[in-house]
């Protein structure tokens, strides 16, 4: 039996806009469904000059985490590092997030971390003052790495070098489809194939807008037993969604 994933756990992608909050979102709702506390934090959020929600209000509304945080907020729509820079504002420090995080371990039974665009994104400043990325945030904090990806063409390579840096790092590592499309075609059916190995859900399309309450009740047949789920037959969850 999969053993359910706890303490900090990373939420990164293979790009920006590939469904990281909705999936954060999705775990946060299976795992609270399963009876765990949870508290999703964002390190850096960026954009917030629009006024439109940040990534922690999404996922406040989808899934209603025990606690959400934000650690540093940049007006800009950049990379965090860059955006802070823009903005003349004081950079996030590693180990800032890092005593951030671990406080939140102690009081919850999963932390869930949403990075910022991809694996190598600048978030911050370390003391020494050379960026960090979320994989170095993963290393600090001992954490496995839930990779969202794409559906589509050019997914797998894009997994593929993710999965590697990861590796590399010796940072446990599963992937999660952020987005099925509602009428799928071969590139689809065949990139399912080839992530099955590595895959630990799949969100349908547009999750993102279904109702709340539908959402949480929807989100453990999303996600594999290691994401709290039940999800175990691919093709048949994959034609249904489709």
């Amino acid at each position: 039996m999969t053993t359910p994933w706890k303490g900090a756990v990373l939420v990164t992608g293979t790009d920006t806009e590939v469904g990281k909050t909705v999936v954060t979102a999705a775990i946060t709702a299976a795992a609270q469904a399963a009876g765990m506390r949870v508290a999703v934090v964002k390190p850096g959020q960026t954009g917030t000059a629009t006024g439109e929600p940040g990534d922690v209000d999404s996922v406040t509304r989808l899934a209603a985490p025990f606690t959400g945080r934000t650690l540093a907020s940049y007006p800009d729509p950049l990379a965090p590092l860059a955006a802070a820079r823009v903005a003349e504002l004081e950079p996030l420090e590693l180990y800032t997030a890092v005593d951030a995080i671990r406080a939140e371990v102690d009081k919850h039974d999963l932390v869930l971390v949403e990075g910022a665009g991809g694996l190598l994104v600048p978030m911050g400043l370390r003391p020494s003052g050379e960026p960090w990325t979320v994989a170095d945030l993963a290393v600090s904090l001992g954490a496995p790495a839930v990779v969202v990806v794409r559906a589509g063409l050019g997914t797998l390579n894009h997994t593929a070098l993710t999965l590697e840096a990861l590796e590399r790092r010796a940072i446990p590592a599963g992937v999660v489809i952020g987005a099925w499309p509602a009428e799928p075609e071969l590139v689809h059916w065949a990139n399912l194939t080839e992530l099955v190995p590595n895959l630990l859900g799949a969100l349908p399309a547009g999750a993102g807008a279904i109702d709340p309450g539908v959402f949480r009740r929807s989100a453990p047949g999303w996600l594999t037993p290691a994401l709290y789920g039940v999800l175990d037959d691919w093709r048949a969850w994959a034609e249904d969604a489709g």
